[in-house]
């Protein structure tokens, strides 16, 4: 594994410190927001994590390594560069051995973050089932990773542009856990409400922190969803959303655009769609994520 993972100095020394650490993705630099909301997004929830007690790990592939913790030259050639890979689980071996800069998705950051030892993930929302799955067979690999990787996501629920009911069931049938934090509904990303309620919820980055050590010392194999809604004064009314994301959907659907491509085209149409508000509220959750995943993992060590 020293041939292929490389940490930043700031990483290895938490490491060496054993230090609470929280891995974070990289798609969301590359193919989630243009330049600079992206940068500037990047380091304000790295600096976030770090005032909340923990270490940040922003994770990518780069001339061959998988990089656990950017250096900020290494943040801007990722943000700046084009023909960024999407890397997900399929890809992983093939852009390292390649040598060309790839973006981990949520199952890729899974599969890195597990491989470096770290267990806390944050991120903005899981991929999920996507509408009209019956004629498409469109699901993300990331319920799937969910199911085997050992690490759990901190998020504000599966992306809305999702068939949020199915992704849920999925989820159940790998067996799953989805834990609302100080709610019983599942988030939708952009909105805390979805009208689907969950099994379970939390009151306590503490009452997490059990759990997901209960879990490791029963030796329960797969990952964990926390969903964390999105603060009520940063969200958008679920009406308006909703017609938002069904106008994008319809319009991937007359363009023939699925698979990987479809997520990253989704998003942009809500962005020009919403007039810019879509993306506002996307940095804002992602920020309250990396506020409740830090805390998580400070309390998971101090255990």
């Amino acid at each position: 594994m020293k041939n292929y993972i490389e940490f930043s100095k700031e990483v290895q020394q938490a490491k060496h410190n054993s230090q609470p650490i929280v891995a974070l993705e990289s798609t969301i630099i590359s193919h989630g927001m243009p330049y600079p909301q992206n940068v500037e997004m990047a380091k304000n929830v790295e600096q976030i994590i770090r005032s909340n007690g923990a270490v940040p790990a922003t994770i990518a592939i780069i001339n061959g390594k998988i990089k656990i913790g950017l250096e900020s030259d290494e943040l801007e050639l990722l943000a700046k560069s084009e023909n960024v890979a999407k890397v997900s689980r399929r890809d992983l071996a093939e852009i390292i051995a390649t040598k060309r800069i790839g973006a981990t998705t949520v199952a890729s950051t899974m599969i890195c973050a597990e491989l470096a030892e770290i267990q806390f993930f944050v991120t903005g929302g899981i991929g999920g089932v996507h509408r009209g799955v019956e004629h498409t067979m469109d699901i993300s690999a990331d319920l799937e990773e969910l199911g085997e990787t050992n690490v759990t996501v901190i998020c504000a629920g599966a992306k809305s542009i999702l068939d949020l009911p199915k992704t849920l069931e999925y989820l159940e049938t790998k067996g799953v856990p989805v834990i609302g934090y100080q709610t019983n509904e599942l988030p939708a990303f952009f909105t805390p409400d979805s009208g689907i309620t969950l099994n379970s919820s939390a009151d306590s980055p503490e009452s997490i922190a059990l759990i997901c050590k209960t879990k490791n010392d029963l030796s329960l194999k797969g990952g964990i969803v926390i969903a964390n809604p999105v603060p009520k004064e940063h969200s958008l009314s679920k009406t308006y959303i909703d017609k938002i994301i069904k106008e994008a959907v319809k319009e991937a659907t007359n363009k023939g655009i699925s698979g990987k491509d479809s997520t990253p085209f989704l998003l942009s149409k809500i962005v020009e769609k919403s007039e810019g508000q879509s993306l506002e509220t996307n940095i804002k959750l992602v920020e309250n994520n990396a506020v409740l995943g830090a805390k998580i993992a400070v309390a998971f060590t101090q255990l």
